[in-house]
């Protein structure tokens, strides 16, 4: 029975990025895949503010339906970039063999999400009981 082949060397870039050894395949794949589910709610962020500032009309002023479109659109970047980061550090703690960082985009968006929509019942209760 042959022992496996190493993998060939990397790429300088890639190397001086991640460093350390090659993980499981599987490991990197699932880091990927989570890099990808950042991605799409970036860019589902970035839908909802270019349809609250196609859409939204007359259902918010338009000062505040621009302070909601520019919400939704610098949470958008700061998800993408976030992802970035948090792919890069998983993949070195994975090829160096420590722990896994902390998931810190994922708290900070959940609380601009609830911190959203509670402006937004604050904004809309008046016109639903008023």
């Amino acid at each position: 029975m042959s022992t496996p082949e190493p993998y060939p060397p990397r790429k300088p870039l890639s190397q001086s990025l991640l460093g350390g050894e090659e993980p499981d395949p599987r490991f990197t794949l699932a880091n990927e895949r989570t890099f990808l589910a950042w991605i799409r709610t970036a860019l589902a962020l970035l839908g909802g503010g270019i349809a609250v500032e196609t859409f939204a009309g007359d259902a918010l002023g338009p000062q505040l339906r621009l302070i909601v479109t520019l919400t939704l659109l610098a949470l958008s970047i700061l998800v993408s970039v976030g992802a970035c980061q948090r792919w890069l550090a998983v993949e070195r703690a994975l090829r160096h063999r420590r722990a896994l960082p902390l998931p810190l985009p994922a708290p900070l968006l959940a609380l601009s999400c609830c911190l959203a929509a509670l402006v937004l019942v604050g904004l809309f209760w008046p016109r639903w009981h008023g």
